[in-house]
């Protein structure tokens, strides 16, 4: 477990991102160092002891695999996972894939490379991240990704990262924005994935970048139910094919954007005494901006504390900048992307926004700042012998 996480706080304190130290924003960039040369006095004490020396290093992401779901369960369903060496880090804040992914790629903060969450403010409209839209419309031309997110994926690497990820994402805007120029590899299967992953690897690509999402799409479509066991179970199979074509002098190593939460059917719709104060509303339910109307910040800050203080953390977004929650001082426009006023609850529930019908049929979530969605795994293996 990271220092300073009480695992029995998650009601009284958030687990902020342990930006610096053992955090997702510093995967990549001490792999890089590791592959590019560094000395053991600037190695990481938290980096995995398989990677120390490594020629060629793949890096897989499992999305929404946190560190306390794999805790309980690795055991009995995940023996490979479970043999793994080394230790858990902290997710970015909101623990959601959005910002979770592009820190992991760019080793940046939400505050720095901007994109601060799943849905956020464009003017007087709302940008579905993932999905590249503005309400109904592909926003690739008028939101260009790589404005957007102006910051190089892999940025000590000296040659360019390939990336393996599923075939449908090849083309996306959110893939443009984290993933930038680097080349891209399909999969259509958990099986294509260890294809492509071995076919780069026989190329001699010194860094791989793999991306697999089906722990996360079993948490939302079922919550942590037998879906998800037999998810891991699968996983855990594929990430033992991976070990198995891994040549010598190469490491393994897997990590999480964020953990879930099972939420089911609680929810907290914001009621008139709330939105009689807000002019939209970003974020996601577990993370939630209200943007205020003009003049009425402090009120709509007063009324979310004084209704919904006892379920979750209220702030301003002044208060989320200087406790540290996005990492750093907003770079030029992030801050407009931004609401004035966060709800993040650490009860097992979510703020709905009537106008995101897709989230309302989601039963695990995340974006919060509980251990579960914010403690992620890092681990790595050495070849089969």
């Amino acid at each position: 477990m990271v220092a300073g996480l009480d695992q029995d706080a998650a009601s009284l304190e958030p687990v902020r991102p342990d930006f610096g130290g053992r955090c997702l924003t510093e995967v990549v960039p001490a792999l890089l160092a590791e592959l590019y040369g560094t000395s053991d006095e600037a190695r990481p004490r938290w980096l995995p002891e398989p990677v120390v020396g490594a020629r060629q290093i793949v890096l897989l992401v499992l999305d929404g695999l946190g560190a306390r779901q794999l805790d309980a369960r690795a055991g009995r369903l995940a023996p490979v996972l479970a043999s793994g060496a080394g230790t858990t880090l902290t997710s970015v804040a909101p623990s959601t894939t959005a910002a979770a992914l592009t820190s992991l790629a760019t080793g940046l903060t939400p505050a720095v490379h901007g994109v601060v969450g799943y849905r956020v403010a464009i003017g007087d409209e709302i940008l579905n991240v993932l999905g590249w839209r503005l309400g109904a419309r592909d926003a690739r031309q008028s939101v260009p990704p790589r404005e957007f997110q102006p910051f190089p994926p892999f940025g000590r690497s000296p040659v360019p990262t390939p990336v393996v990820s599923r075939h449908d994402y090849r083309t996306t805007g959110f893939t443009a924005a984290h993933l930038g120029d680097s080349p891209l590899y399909g999969w259509h299967t958990p099986a294509g994935l260890v294809v492509e992953v071995r076919r780069l690897l026989r190329r001699d690509a010194p860094f791989v970048y793999a991306y697999y999402d089906g722990v996360d799409r079993s948490a939302h479509a079922s919550g942590l139910d037998e879906h998800y066991d037999a998810e891991l179970v699968a996983v855990d199979r594929m990430v033992g094919d991976l070990l198995d074509v891994l040549p010598k002098d190469a490491a393994l190593v897997v990590t999480a954007d964020h953990g879930q939460v099972e939420v089911g059917t609680s929810s907290e719709v914001l009621g008139g005494e709330i939105m009689d104060c807000v002019s939209l509303l970003s974020g996601e339910g577990r993370f939630r901006w209200l943007h205020a109307r003009p003049g009425a910040k402090d009120d709509l800050l007063e009324r979310a504390a004084g209704l919904y203080g006892a379920i979750a953390w209220v702030r301003d977004v002044e208060q989320v900048m200087s406790e540290g929650w996005l990492g750093g001082a907003l770079s030029a426009g992030v801050r407009e992307r931004l609401g004035d006023v966060v709800l993040v609850p650490f009860a097992s529930t979510a703020f709905l926004d009537p106008a995101d019908t897709g989230e309302q049929r989601l039963v695990c979530r995340h974006g919060s700042l509980t251990p579960d969605e914010m403690v992620v795994p890092l681990l790595a293996w050495s070849p089969r012998k």
